[in-house]
């Protein structure tokens, strides 16, 4: 079983899309088996614990470096023996050594139509803020590969949503995480674990 280690920060209403994946079935090429928070008492390890999901905390401002924190992640990840990472609501930048350890294992979830509104300063109100402002119809999320350039990897899937009169950076935020987000992050998932699995098989066979 391909085993899935998922990224948090806060809250983690994507962690709760993934493991109500798991529960349903929808995600059973790979087992969520550990939950690394950069922040202490973040609710998403809670929710962890209530689906008995091993967790730890793993804090950036404890490591004098990037470098220093990325070495410590992986270490922690192949102890675990996780095969696959899900960034869902990481708000710590991961550098090369994360990105160069799991190379197309990485899945990240970003609340717009990515090229739009991404990169560099882009992150949770932000960019709904910025979409808002700039008075598009039209908004989303998008699930990509990470790789070295922020928000710069292969795109996996996308789903629109629709921008309504009225809307506020929250109700847009939430509008986005429930039509959009919650949807595609465990469809991205189960792809990238099925494509892990068929690897494995082949590897075997070889």
């Amino acid at each position: 079983m391909v085993k899935i280690g998922v990224l948090v920060s806060g809250g983690g209403t994507n962690l709760q899309a993934l493991l109500d994946a798991q529960d349903q079935g929808r995600l059973h090429s790979g087992q969520i088996a550990l939950v690394v928070s950069s922040q202490a008492g973040a609710y998403a390890l809670e929710r962890a614990k209530q689906h008995g999901v091993e967790s730890a905390t793993l804090a950036r401002k404890a490591f004098a470096s990037q470098a220093e924190y990325d070495s410590a992640m992986v270490e922690l990840l192949r102890c675990h023996d996780i095969d696959v990472v899900v960034l869902a609501g990481f708000l710590s930048v991961l550098g090369p050594a994360m990105v160069q350890a799991f190379p197309n294992r990485i899945l990240n979830v970003h609340p717009s139509l990515i090229p739009s509104f991404c990169g560099k300063g882009y992150y949770g109100l932000k960019v709904h803020e910025a979409a808002l402002a700039r008075g598009v119809k039209v908004t989303g999320a998008t699930v990509h590969l990470v790789n070295e350039i922020t928000d710069g990897g292969p795109i996996l899937l996308q789903k629109a949503v629709e921008v309504l009169p009225g809307d506020t950076a929250e109700t847009l935020q939430h509008r986005v995480m429930e039509q959009a987000e919650w949807v595609l992050l465990p469809q991205a998932t189960e792809m990238v674990c099925a494509a892990v699995t068929q690897q494995k098989k082949e590897n075997a066979g070889s």
